[in-house]
């Protein structure tokens, strides 16, 4: 829960910086401008740190409700392992077109990678010690 709250805070951070374009949060080499005036850092106008938050949300959702729904209880590691395999996916592109397109390192972007990656890790590990049905 901790690594989905932490996610949680850097896309909150990274969306305030992309709607306020405030220079003073860019942090190290200015990478994060960069980043978030480019064509990639919206999807359909929606900053990509808000689609981060609502999956950060999401998995920090299925863990509360593990506690309360059966549902959750059985199928939340499972839940989970797909959030964070897919949110792993997406930032490995992100990480792509930031290296190789983009041509610039946002450490806010870098630090969401890891944490997510931590989500999916933390994930798999609880999935392969839920007991069997």
């Amino acid at each position: 829960m901790v690594a989905a709250i932490l996610g949680a805070l850097i896309s909150i951070y990274m969306t305030i910086f992309k709607l306020t374009a405030n220079e003073a949060m860019c942090l190290g080499n200015g990478g994060c401008s960069t980043v978030n005036s480019s064509p990639y850092s919206e999807i359909y106008g929606i900053p990509v740190s808000i689609v981060g938050l609502l999956g950060y949300l999401a998995i920090i959702i299925v863990l509360i409700l593990e506690n309360y729904v059966n549902f959750f209880k059985e199928n939340g590691p499972l839940l989970e392992f797909g959030m964070g395999l897919v949110g792993v996916v997406y930032s490995a592109y992100l990480t792509y077109l930031e290296l190789y397109v983009i041509h610039a390192i946002c450490p806010f972007c870098v630090s969401s990678a890891i944490v997510i990656t931590l989500c999916l890790i933390f994930a798999l590990i609880r999935l392969i010690k839920q007991p069997a049905p």
